[in-house]
């Protein structure tokens, strides 16, 4: 009997097919999702190699940098510059200081980013160095009353630095967001203004990372930020005096106003058997400035009140200190050198200090 062929239908072969082609068209969807991926990642990456081409390796761009408003930017420091061993050094003598500063409040400062963006030591400090209370809370949790602190204190400082030439290279976004860089200009600056005790590292330089936003694109940027520079153009950098034209354009004339100095201050010490030859290290400790300004003013200086024979660089900064307070009950304005300057065997210092004593005894006998 003739017809069409017979076709035996198992029906697990027929589900086996079904399965297969189902499988098949789901790897290939598997497979298409998968190389549309790579695509997408290929894009980014290349988006990313084209918009931060100076991003240097080991910076993280945090999640908060994506939410930018356009135009606006956030300032990171590049790790490497986190190693640099001078800015160790100067975070630790700042760190230090505040330490120093705000013992009495028992507050202890371990980490400036962590603990100085509340503005809760900010004001702490601002207070100590200024003598002046500012009216803010004493302690606020909420991001709103943080800044609102912030705003106060930094208005405060901004008031006090502004007349004296500062840059304001801080603001309450990027101390709140803890930019370390800004957090750091802030703090160098109230060292200087306010005379710290403290001797920064100089010429501290940092790498800094600046991530804009344009046109909902990330743009990213190396740029180096100059944190300190010498000490003396970092104190004295408004007061240029007879001192700075006579070191810069009569070098020659120098000896001859130190030659007049050393045979002033050899007049009043000869009389306790003491000779100066050499005006800046011999006055380094601050023994002779002591010593000078009793026999300037006709008295003795309990010996209990400095170090006759001083070792470490405090107790050489406690007596040029101590020596400056003299200086003062005497009448005489306070000297523009710091104590820390003068120990460093700053030959400007100690020329300012002399002379200033010099045009006030000159005639005395």
């Amino acid at each position: 009997m003739s017809g069409a062929p017979t076709v035996s239908t198992n029906p697990q072969t027929a589900k086996m097919k079904k399965d297969e082609s189902f499988l098949g068209k789901l790897g290939g969807t598997l497979v298409r999702k998968k190389k549309s991926k790579e695509v997408s990642d290929l894009h980014e990456e290349g988006k990313n190699a084209i918009n931060a081409p100076l991003l240097p390796s080991g910076t993280d761009i945090h999640p908060e940098d994506t939410l930018l408003e356009e135009n606006a930017e956030r300032i990171m420091l590049d790790p490497t510059s986190r190693e640099n061993p001078k800015f160790k050094d100067l975070l630790k003598v700042l760190i230090d200081w505040i330490n120093s500063e705000l013992e009495e409040e028992r507050i202890i400062v371990k980490d400036l980013e962590e603990d100085c963006y509340d503005g809760q030591v900010l004001q702490k400090l601002f207070e100590k160095l200024s003598g002046r209370k500012l009216n803010v809370a004493e302690v606020t949790q909420s991001e709103i009353g943080q800044k609102q602190k912030l705003q106060t204190v930094l208005e405060a400082v901004n008031d006090v630095l502004r007349p004296h030439g500062w840059t304001v290279e801080w603001s309450v976004d990027s101390i709140h967001s803890k930019n370390l860089v800004a957090i750091i200009y802030l703090l160098v600056a109230l060292a200087m203004h306010f005379q710290a005790p403290i001797r920064l590292p100089e010429h501290v330089s940092v790498q800094v990372v600046v991530v804009k936003k344009r046109e909902g694109i990330l743009q990213t940027a190396l740029m180096t930020k100059e944190l300190t520079s010498t000490t003396e153009m970092m104190m004295g950098r408004f007061e240029r005096d007879a001192f700075d034209t006579l070191l810069d354009h009569a070098p020659d004339k120098l000896n001859v106003v130190k030659t007049s100095l050393i045979t002033f201050v050899n007049k009043h010490l000869n009389k306790l058997n003491l000779e100066v030859t050499e005006l800046e290290s011999q006055f380094a400790d601050g023994v002779y400035l002591i010593l000078l300004m009793g026999l300037l003013e006709d008295y003795f200086v309990p010996l209990y009140n400095f170090f006759l024979t001083p070792e470490s660089f405090e107790q050489k900064v406690h007596n040029v200190a101590f020596a400056f307070e003299l200086m003062q009950e005497g009448g005489l304005k306070k000297p523009k050198a710091r104590p820390e300057d003068v120990v460093n065997l700053n030959l400007k210092s100690t020329l300012r200090v002399l002379y200033n004593l010099f045009t006030n005894y000159k005639t005395s006998v």
